[in-house]
C-alpha cells in the first residue's frame, strides 16, 4: 500500500486545515489508519486512529477536541481535519495504515505516507 498525505500548508492561529491521506496498490478498507505528526527536535507522537469501516475512532486527550479523523473507503481516502489550529500545532503529519486496533498502544503502522508540512503562524 502507498500512501500520499496532501493538505498542509501555512495557516494563521485560530485557523483550520483538512489534510487528506489517499492509498493505493492495496486494499485500503483492510487497514486501521492512524495521524501522526513530527515537531522539530521531537519524536513523533500518535495523533488520531479510526478503525476499517470509520465506525469508531480515538483521539489524544491533548487534542482536546480540535481534531476529527475520518475515512472513505469509496475514495480510499483518510481525513484529518485540524480546527483551531495553534502554533504548537507546527509539524510534519504523517498517516500510517496498520492495526490490529486503532488506540495508542494497539495501532502498530505498517505503512506510512511521506509526510505533509504544516506551519501555524501569524
Amino acid at each position: 500500500v502507498q500512501l500520499q498525505a496532501s493538505g498542509g500548508g501555512l495557516v494563521q492561529p485560530g485557523g483550520s486545515l483538512r489534510l487528506s491521506c489517499t492509498a493505493s496498490g492495496g486494499s485500503f478498507s483492510s487497514y486501521a489508519m492512524g495521524w501522526f505528526r513530527q515537531a522539530p527536535g521531537k519524536e513523533r507522537e500518535f495523533l488520531a486512529g479510526i478503525d476499517w469501516s470509520g465506525g469508531s475512532s480515538y483521539y489524544e486527550h491533548s487534542l482536546q477536541g480540535r481534531f476529527a479523523i475520518s475515512r472513505d473507503n469509496g475514495k480510499n481516502t483518510a481525513f484529518l481535519q485540524m480546527n483551531s489550529l495553534e502554533p504548537e500545532d507546527t509539524a510534519v503529519y504523517y498517516c500510517a495504515a496498520g492495526g490490529p486496533g486503532f488506540t495508542r498502544g494497539t495501532f502498530t503502522p505498517t505503512y506510512w505516507g511521506q509526510g505533509t508540512q504544516v506551519t501555524v503562524s501569524s
